[in-house]
């Protein structure tokens, strides 16, 4: 018997996430493993009077075309790619992975290659995400794999993604409208202010925000949603961060990850784990070493490390940092191949200031909204 709530998601991620309108052209991305929920998806986009276009990976691919492809062929972008992100309307990607350690013995020397020839891609993509000529949202299907990582069955993993995903399932698109609302007096309440400071263990750090925009994640670009983020002034971040969590890219999980900043710039960094590809990301190019994002965490829904960052930054308690590209919507310049998010718990006895009066406090805000 087909579940429910996958039409419920679907449904929500065409008619709430993108909103696809008559005649708009709408790609829809990602892995044939997520088939059920790429077909409830299609037939959305159909009744909202969208023209939809399916362009789905075999799991399995990206292995194989970095193990034989060459320099020139790691390079190519195939001009379909270049179609959808120039002219494309919206994009609804679906993503179910069934080997989520596929790439881990890649060598990050090739993988740098096909990022870097991405970068304009990138670019293109935000600016018009910026301007509202493009509308995008992703969400994960839940697959054995995912759910091994959580430390979770399979039916509990469908739960927690459901449940992050549609914390009312009677009103899904109603309960992201009143959550949008709630995140907005969080937004008003940063406006115009000038300084982060987070405080946590073994981390240190002053963020500047003068003059920058923080953005109310509500639903529309991730599923599931939960977080406020703005773009830190490119010279504007300074001292120390230990996240808690592996930070996962590329298929590789990295721990103990340490980084020290001087002039918004990361001088140093360490990892317990997988060191050698943390500094190798880091030397992607100039704006790997910068920071585009910074943001807290406000789903409640999600209070576990799955080792999926589309849920693991949207930790109820939890702030994130990204390496690499910024959204030009928050006045972040940052251009960069990559943009890596890093989770830190805030808790356990974490604290954020803003201008000198505590924002935030053991994961919870402290001021009045």
């Amino acid at each position: 018997m087909a579940d429910s709530r996958i039409d419920k998601l679907a449904n929500m991620l065409v008619n709430y996430s993108v909103q696809v309108q008559p005649g708009e052209k709408v790609a829809i991305t990602g892995d044939t493993a997520a088939e059920p929920l790429v077909k409830a998806v299609y037939r959305h986009v159909l009744q909202a009077g969208g023209f939809p276009f399916t362009m789905l990976s075999l799991n399995g691919l990206d292995e194989i075309m970095f193990k034989y492809a060459s320099d020139d062929q790691l390079r190519h972008i195939p001009p379909a790619h270049e179609l959808l992100v120039n002219t494309y309307d919206a994009r609804i990607a679906c993503y179910g992975e069934t080997n989520t350690r596929a790439l881990s013995s890649v060598d990050p020397s090739r993988m740098a290659i096909f990022d870097q020839a991405r970068t304009g891609l990138m670019d293109t993509m935000m600016r018009r995400s910026a301007s509202g000529e493009y509308k995008w949202t992703l969400t994960i299907f839940p697959t054995n794999a995912c759910a091994q990582d959580a430390d979770m069955s399979l039916d509990e993993y469908e739960d927690f993604v459901y449940g992050a995903c549609m914390p009312d399932l009677e009103d899904p698109i109603g309960y992201w409208q009143r959550f949008s609302l709630w995140q907005d007096k969080i937004i008003a309440w940063l406006a115009g202010k000038k300084e982060v400071r987070v405080l946590a263990k073994d981390t240190d750090l002053r963020i500047n925000i003068e003059g920058r925009k923080f953005i109310n994640c509500d639903g529309h670009n991730n599923v599931p949603d939960g977080e406020v983020f703005t773009g830190p002034a490119e010279d504007g971040v300074d001292g120390k961060v230990n996240f808690s969590f592996p930070a996962i890219y590329d298929g590789r999980e990295v721990t103990g990850v340490r980084l020290w900043f001087e002039k918004g710039k990361v001088v140093k960094a360490s990892a317990d784990k997988n060191e050698e590809f943390l500094l190798s990301k880091l030397d992607t190019d100039e704006g790997a070493r910068r920071v585009g994002e910074f943001a807290f965490g406000t789903n409640e829904g999600i209070t576990k490390f799955t080792r999926q960052i589309l849920f693991d930054e949207k930790i109820g308690g939890s702030f994130h940092m990204a390496l690499g590209a910024g959204y030009p919507e928050t006045g972040s310049v940052n251009k960069s191949a990559i943009h890596w998010d890093m989770v830190c718990d805030l808790r356990n006895g974490g604290q954020v200031w803003v201008d000198n009066q505590l924002f935030y406090e053991n994961g919870r805000f402290v001021i009045d909204l």
